[in-house]
């Protein structure tokens, strides 16, 4: 079944009940026990399970091709639940461009408590090789990379990892499976943040992880989102899952006018560099034309006149909003090292761009005006 398909039907089936093509939202946070104590319908209590959520991760899994997935009130908290599965002693390795949020996730809880961390550049696959250590449980890595688009090669860098015996797990928030599919490369766990291109309408809090097999890893990472209870709620569950069902069209535009804008800011004088993987100038252009079917809605450019300049074309944009995150259908535009703070290693003149939905010439007006 082709993923279009899929994520019009994967979760998705008539009410038994009403024969609502439209899933209800079941807001009890209890289910009813049977006369011997059983449980006739399979919930129990909804921090564990919940008809909406289920219907989620069987649609996640289904799009990743994977086995098995557990959704979560956030991104971070899925995030959190991969190296919470780890014990204290344990390694990883973490791409060294990767969203910040994840580098300080793992710094500020979790080295203190025993697991270590190395940063690697991962598009050096012998960098890669060179960072695994005995203890090596897990690499953690982010293609294309936030904010400065590196890419990559999840096949080979996953056969060198397997071939030392550790885990890895690739943030698909930006590509999403609809332009890459990690599990299918020989990864074997993907996180989204399902706020993003999911939800799609920047209105709902979420993430999700998909195991390409249920195995220990993803047992454990199951265990501790039923026990910690960091879970989306039916109604965060239903939006994503609607969300989904225009995913694969909604994408298509977003990198149809990422590529618009990205040729566009290639020419500009005032632009120092573009990073965007569908440029042929790109370093990465050919691996993420290997393991990706486009290249995404994402872009970020480094403005010439430093930091000052930078921050003087967010604050000329009309028709973009200055705003964090991703994936909606209006253009935002951010200044990353302000939003990161003083611990930082995005450039200082470096704006992360989330190309929307809206017209590409308009998309090229406002931008030609900010940067003058």
């Amino acid at each position: 079944m082709k993923l279009e398909t899929l994520a019009v039907h994967a979760g998705h089936a008539p009410d038994p009940a009403t024969g609502a093509v439209t899933p209800p939202i079941h807001l009890s946070t209890t289910f009813e026990r049977a006369p011997d104590g059983s449980l006739p319908h399979g919930f129990i209590y909804s921090r564990y399970a919940n008809p909406n959520r289920d219907a989620l991760e069987r649609c996640l899994a289904a799009l990743e091709g994977g086995t098995a997935a557990a959704a979560f009130g956030s991104g971070q908290a899925a995030t959190m639940t991969v190296f919470q599965a780890l014990a204290p002693g344990d390694h990883v390795v973490i791409s060294e461009d990767a969203y910040f949020g994840t580098i300080k996730l793992v710094r500020d809880l979790f080295e203190g408590r025993g697991l270590t961390l190395t940063l690697v550049d991962a598009r050096e696959i012998g960098a890669v090789e060179h960072a695994i250590e005995k203890n090596t449980k897990l690499l953690w890595l982010e293609t294309p990379s936030n904010p400065l688009l590196a890419v990559t090669d999840l096949r080979a860098v996953a056969a060198v990892a397997h071939e030392r015996g550790v885990s890895v797990a690739v943030d698909n928030t930006w590509a999403t499976p609809i332009l890459q599919r990690p599990l299918e490369l020989g990864c074997d766990l993907v996180m989204h943040s399902t706020t993003k291109y999911l939800g799609g309408h920047s209105d709902t809090l979420g993430g999700a992880i998909v195991g390409r097999e249920d195995d220990e890893l993803f047992s454990r990472i199951r265990s501790i989102q039923g026990t910690g209870g960091a879970v989306p709620s039916p109604f965060e569950s239903w939006l994503v899952l609607r969300g989904i069902r225009s995913m694969a069209y909604r994408v298509r535009g977003h990198c149809a006018n990422a590529h618009v804008a990205a040729q566009f800011l290639a020419r500009h004088p005032a632009v120092e560099t573009v990073h965007y993987p569908g440029l042929a100038s790109h370093a990465g252009h050919a691996v993420a034309a290997s393991q990706m079917s486009d290249f995404g809605g994402m872009l970020s450019i480094q403005v010439r006149g430093g930091a000052a300049e930078a921050l003087r074309v967010a604050s000329r944009v009309e028709l973009f909003t200055r705003a964090t995150s991703l994936g909606g259908p209006e253009s935002l535009i951010e200044h990353r090292h302000s939003v990161e703070g003083p611990a930082s290693r995005t450039p200082e003149n470096l704006l992360r761009l989330s190309i929307g939905l809206e017209h590409p010439d308009d998309i090229v007006a406002d931008l030609k005006q900010a940067l003058g």
